[in-house]
């Protein structure tokens, strides 16, 4: 079968920097690249940004920010957005809907319910907790409107057939392997250390603040750690990094600033505690030819692939001594290892297994009408 329209649907605001959101938008490139019509929907009717996709974004209902696996999610709780988005949708008149995180509340909700359209549902989180156990029934409900089913890690899987039953074929998160190396590699005088995402809790922020301070307090080669991100813990962490003129905070970026700082950047730290299905921006940072020390938790590990030097998660000290022995053993070969590494999880390889997957739900989807 051939796709020619594919509408996308985020339940979170693209206007708020996380995975999601990337691979929406990566997705769509990839998909305009080849031919295909594209319509994003997504919160926030009051963003007015143009993102870089060729794709026909439309934003609807106020954003909201809800808690969520250790997060915030950026959402909206809006029935009237919902209906707005399920009319668009059905203007649009795509070969196949492909929702995003399906079960998160509310965006795409009324869209998955009418079924209008064949369907296909890509899962990121992992990792069980409350909203889950307490909602099987509705989102079993919710999961009828699915002709297939994808989850971006073995984890991911795990969480959504004990959620609801509903079984998946694991596929993974993609990338964009030559945007990364699209800016030219800078080096600074010293070692500069990059972290990016939320700065919450479960991120693990406070580790790596810890373990630069204790590192350059003993008078060695100092280490700039450069922070992009923004959240609940950011005072928090400043207050942790006391002035320090080696730890810099950047607030929020975009994509390209982020992967302009990857290329400056000597080394990409990845300290999450927990709750990563996936860690995709590992591979970020590896196509970009910086080097990756990570945590050693279950996605981190996944997706490391024996390219990155792991630590135990929280420890100050194992993350210093973790980012010494990379910085050490540093070599082009070990690089370019990594980066070919990366490209093996291009966008471009994930899409030709979703155009196999939409097939799929196009052949269910029909088979029930």
């Amino acid at each position: 079968m051939s796709v020619q329209r594919v509408a996308l649907v985020s339940p979170y605001a693209l206007s708020v920097f996380g995975g999601v959101q990337e691979q929406v938008l990566a997705m769509s490139r990839v998909l305009g690249a080849r031919g295909r019509d594209v319509l994003i929907v997504a919160p926030d009717g009051r963003d007015e940004t143009n993102y870089d996709t060729p794709a026909t974004v439309l934003r609807f209902g106020p954003r909201w920010s809800m808690p969520a696996n250790g997060s915030r999610a950026p959402l909206t709780l809006s029935p009237v957005a919902a209906r707005r988005a399920r009319s668009a949708v059905a203007a649009f008149r795509p070969d196949v809907v492909h929702f995003h995180e399906p079960f998160a509340p509310l965006l795409g909700w009324s869209t998955l319910r009418s079924h209008h359209f064949p369907a296909l549902g890509t899962f990121h989180r992992g990792g069980a907790g409350p909203a889950l156990s307490f909602t099987t029934p509705l989102l079993t409900r919710l999961a009828r409107g699915l002709d297939d089913a994808v989850s971006v890690s073995e984890s991911a899987a795990s969480t959504l057939r004990h959620a609801c039953g509903l079984e998946s074929v694991v596929l993974f998160n993609g990338l964009e392997t030559d945007r990364f190396v699209a800016t030219p590699r800078e080096r600074a005088g010293q070692p500069v250390l990059f972290f990016v995402g939320r700065l919450e809790e479960r991120k693990g922020v406070a580790t790596v603040i810890e373990a630069v301070r204790e590192h350059n307090a003993r008078g060695e080669t100092s280490w700039q750690l450069v922070i992009a991100g923004q959240g609940s813990q950011r005072r928090r962490l400043e207050a942790l990094a006391a002035h320090d003129d080696q730890i810099v905070f950047v607030g929020p970026v975009n994509d390209e600033t982020k992967r302009a700082w990857l290329r400056r950047a000597d080394a990409l730290i990845a300290p999450s505690t927990r709750g990563e299905s996936f860690g995709l921006v590992l591979l970020e940072g590896m196509a970009s030819e910086a080097l990756v020390v990570a945590s050693d938790i279950e996605g981190y590990r996944d997706a490391a692939g024996g390219h990155a030097t792991l630590f135990h998660p929280a420890s100050a000290s194992s993350l210093e001594e973790a980012i010494a022995a990379a910085l050490a053993l540093r070599n082009d070969a070990g690089v370019a290892a990594a980066r070919s590494y990366a490209e093996g999880w291009s966008m471009a390889n994930l899409m030709d297994a979703y155009d196999e997957r939409y097939d799929v739900a196009i052949r269910r989807f029909r088979a029930t009408r």
